[in-house]
């Protein structure tokens, strides 16, 4: 069975396969190279009013399996990561988690998280998507913590080592690109 595409079919700006149709993205031809670098993350996409579009979706969560599976069962471990980042290291993950963790017991971590949603969001710029911040942790707690931790590996930084430790690869010129998603190839 040939599972190649036929040349009615492109891939859109998220990688999936589309038909021709869709208006917007040009057909490309097997000969010619890809329009972006395939890591080019749609966060580069401006929008009105300055803002940028976040590197993956809200409901994207298995994209990145390992993480969702850790926010699922102890999602202060992920907020905790992310508070650093954010934080630029005033508040370790340690602390952060702590506090997260605490907060859960009554219920108003999602007031917690949403603070750090905002900050992120004024510090790279990001749309106010798909609602405002404390809606989306009220609703979707898990889902925000994902995506934002998404967000920040999606930027380069290593969220498993803290944010003094990227801050040093970055000063000595360590800096990985972020990793995408092998898609289909013939």
């Amino acid at each position: 069975m040939n599972h190649s595409h036929s040349e009615h079919e492109m891939y859109g700006a998220d990688g999936h396969v589309g038909h021709a149709t869709t208006p917007g993205f040009p057909n490309p031809s097997p000969a010619a190279p890809p329009l972006a670098p395939a890591y080019a993350a749609p966060y580069l996409v401006q929008l009105g009013g300055g803002t940028r579009r976040w590197s993956t979706g809200l409901c994207h969560c298995c994209d990145d399996a390992a993480n969702c599976l850790i926010t699922c069962c102890c999602p202060c471990i992920t907020f905790g990561q992310i508070a650093e980042i954010v934080s630029k290291g005033s508040s370790t993950c340690a602390v952060s988690g702590a506090l997260y963790a605490l907060l859960c017991l009554t219920g108003l971590a999602c007031l917690y998280s949403c603070a750090y949603r905002s900050r992120m969001r004024a510090q790279y710029d990001l749309e106010d998507a798909p609602c405002v911040d404390c809606l989306v942790h009220f609703f979707c707690e898990g889902c925000s913590l994902c995506q934002e931790y998404r967000e920040l590996k999606n930027r380069g930084f290593d969220m498993g080592i803290g944010w003094e430790a990227n801050v040093d690869r970055r000063r000595r010129g360590i800096t990985l690109p972020p990793v995408v998603a092998q898609g289909m190839t013939r």
